[in-house]
């Protein structure tokens, strides 16, 4: 009764105030922000504002983001938001209403999303606001969410960027605001080159640092409750934190001077046109990559400002330099694209942005950041003429009021090529890795016999795949599939089925095309005995203790078979409200702890951390607790297992009547007393297969080899 007792727990701790879609938006919703109104009027024209009235008195106007400016957020969808815009030009409030947001899905409660929204009440839109500490005057500071900055970022710029468009378009703010005629960006010079070395290139501008010393981090923090905190001692005060430069590398007398003829030119042929690409390197104890930089992630710590335009860089857009030999020798280095759709003018002013975080506890952190400058010299760009400086008030006519199709302009792209094929491309050694480590299992699929007849070399390499599956499919790759994935299938093939939606991940694509043609040839139980990275983890542990020589527990083969059925009933109440709520089935998927163990690393609310290490410390005892009854991906995959083609594993007629060694034999007692074997609950150790070719265990081949 624990178990479920603490995963009820889990649940309601993880339970969000649901958000709502945009088709529910109505006066039901905006009296969340304006509690007076009793009625809604007619947009005006050529915006998306709503008035709001109580009676016939204006109180404002509600604004849903998703039909103005829609921004990617870390999951590459838009975070939609209704925004309460006051008449004099603050904001009443702020809620969200939708987002796809997979760390708040998975780790981090929705609850802190929200907390963070609730801090832009009483802002004024043409307030400068900053996520996380700044002490620069005429900037507001935003608490920031640990593990979230990515997504905390975007959300501050979709709502001020679409707070301050309809303010100037219904004229709520002085003066309408000042915008220049189109013009085309600043071209570079191709034909200009000049020999700088490294100390010219610093002299010019080329070539930009930003250093910041342990003291000087210590002064930002102080006073906030990150004061304390690897705080540095007198004598290490003026030690480097960071001492980062950063430069584009388009222009020749800077690209070719730092990297060489050969490289500048294979980089500069990889280009598309309107793409720029940028240098970041850097000495010191603090990494500008961040936490966020993993497979399919984000470069949380670092990001690029021009503008209004915040230029966030994914894996997608990074590549690793690897030593460059007309610098000075850094620890980190990395080169960003800056991609076309973000309209990047090379010609105007821009900044870097540098966030520092300071952890004040399991799950809190405090936020600081810097900025700094980059103005490319004049001399390497051909600058179009200024043009004249027109007043022209900034409506949102012209968008479409369809939240699925409408767009921010500078924010389109039309790819030559579906992203998932470029995806594929940068992940090419994992891809390359797991393929040849599934031909590996494969091969001894194929050959089974072969190997179990060599049960030592077979243990040896169970192990060792289970120690790979866990640490490199599991914690490197992330690649643990999920019940979550079964039912957003089940779900995309109900509601129009997209296999670009499938493709974007290719870990997860590859793992799951094995499983599917595997578990119609051999049974679920590939999966669940080599794959699986929980169950991996779950088998080595039992190992461990097994070696230690720690009393293991057997329950009663009548129990056992009727425990079976508790994942059955999991899985089909998932399912069940996967059909009514894919969101309401995700949250309860918590039953599995994938999440907490490999996606999150143990990085969770202490329920969580609980619930995992519990039935972690069971299958010490009682070897795959939960792949044997709780879990629902298993119970999924044993269904289709139903429609298996071939019986591998081989059985005699004595098998059961009268010996029963196999089944005494068999750890998760997936061989019935009668010694038939339970396909759908079989996790394929072979260990059976051993014992059957094993002439010293198999009483029928000890009875042959005694009359020989």
């Amino acid at each position: 009764m624990f178990v479920p007792l603490i995963f009820l727990l889990c649940s309601l701790i993880a339970s969000p105030v649901y958000a709502l879609t945009a088709t529910e938006l109505n006066l039901t919703v905006i009296q969340r922000i304006f509690p007076e109104a009793n009625r809604l009027g007619t947009p005006p024209a050529g915006t998306i504002a709503l008035p709001v009235f109580h009676d016939h008195e204006l109180l404002g106007y509600a604004i849903e983001t998703d039909r103005g400016i829609r921004i990617p957020a870390y999951s590459g969808k838009s975070i939609n938001a209704l925004l309460g815009l006051k008449l004099d030009g603050t904001l009443a409030g702020v809620k969200i209403l939708e987002h796809h947001e997979p760390i708040l899905l998975v780790g981090i409660p929705e609850q802190k999303l929200f907390e963070f929204a609730d801090q832009y009440t009483g802002k004024h839109v043409g307030a400068k606001i900053r996520v996380g500490i700044s002490k620069q005057p005429g900037i507001t500071s935003m608490d920031a969410i640990s593990g979230a900055t990515v997504t905390v970022i975007v959300l501050n710029q979709t709502i001020m960027r679409n707070a301050l468009a309809v303010a100037h378009s219904l004229n709520l703010v002085k003066g309408p605001p000042k915008m220049m005629t189109p013009i085309a960006p600043a071209s570079v010079k191709r034909e200009l080159f000049e020999p700088l070395d490294w100390t010219a290139l610093l002299e010019n501008g080329g070539v930009r640092q930003l250093k910041l010393t342990r003291g000087e981090i210590d002064a930002v923090f102080q006073g906030t409750v990150a004061e304390n905190v690897d705080q540095a001692t007198p004598n290490e005060k003026e030690e480097i934190f960071i001492d980062l430069y950063y430069a584009v590398l388009n222009i020749p007398s800077i690209g070719r001077n730092l990297l060489g003829e050969e490289r500048y030119k294979t980089l500069m042929s990889e280009l598309k046109p309107g793409e720029h690409a940028l240098l970041v390197v850097a000495n010191g104890r603090y990494s500008f990559k961040g936490s966020g930089f993993v497979r399919g992630g984000i470069f949380d710590r670092f990001t690029l400002q021009q503008g209004e335009s915040t230029i966030t860089f994914r894996d997608l857009d990074y590549q690793n330099l690897g030593e460059i030999p007309n610098t000075p020798p850094f620890t980190e280095r990395a080169l960003y694209i800056i991609r076309d759709r973000h309209q990047f003018d090379l010609g105007q002013i821009w900044q870097i942005e540098l966030l520092v975080r300071r952890q004040t506890g399991p799950l809190d952190s405090v936020f600081t950041s810097f900025r700094s400058d980059y103005q490319a010299p004049a001399k390497y760009l051909n600058l179009p003429p200024p043009p004249p400086v027109l007043p022209v008030s900034l409506t949102l006519s012209g968008m479409t009021t369809d939240s699925e199709n409408s767009a921010d302009p500078l924010l389109s792209t039309t790819p030559e090529e579906p992203l998932w094929v470029e995806i594929w491309r940068l992940h090419l050694f994992q891809i390359i890795v797991l393929g040849i480590s599934l031909l590996g299992l494969l091969l001894l699929l194929f050959f089974q016999d072969w190997f179990s007849r060599r049960p030592h070399f077979l243990h040896t390499f169970r192990r060792i795949y289970l120690a790979y599956t866990l640490i490199f499919i599991g914690w490197y790759s992330l690649g643990q599939l999920s019940i979550v994935n079964v039912l957003t299938f089940s779900n995309a093939v109900m509601h129009g089925f997209h296999w670009d939606l499938f493709l974007m991940d290719p870990m997860l694509f590859i793992l799951w095309g094995f499983v599917a043609v595997t578990t119609l040839l051999w049974g679920r139980g590939v999966f669940c005995g080599w794959l699986c990275p929980f169950g991996a983890l779950q088998e080595l542990v039992n190992d461990l203790a097994r070696w230690l020589k720690l009393r293991q527990w057997e329950l009663p083969f009548t129990l056992h078979e009727k425990l079976w059925a508790i994942k059955y009933i999991i899985f089909l109440g998932l399912f069940g409200i996967s059909l009514e709520s894919l969101s309401h089935a995700e949250l309860l998927s918590e039953v599995e702890p994938f999440k907490t163990v490999i996606t999150l690393g143990f990085k969770r609310e202490w329920p969580f951390v609980l619930y995992a290490s519990l039935l972690i410390a069971i299958a010490i005892p009682l070897r795959k607790f939960y792949c044997r009854y709780l879990c629902p991906l298993g119970a999924a995959l044993a269904i289709p297992s139903r429609m298996q083609q071939f019986y591998w594993l081989k059985r005699r007629k004595d098998c059961g009547n009268p010996c029963q060694i196999c089944a005494n034999e068999c750890e998760i007692q997936a061989i019935h007393p009668t010694g038939d074997i339970n396909t759908n609950e079989c996790h394929y150790c072979l260990d059976c297969q051993s014992t059957y070719y094993d002439s010293y265990k198999c009483p029928p081949l000890i009875q042959r080899r005694k009359k020989h």
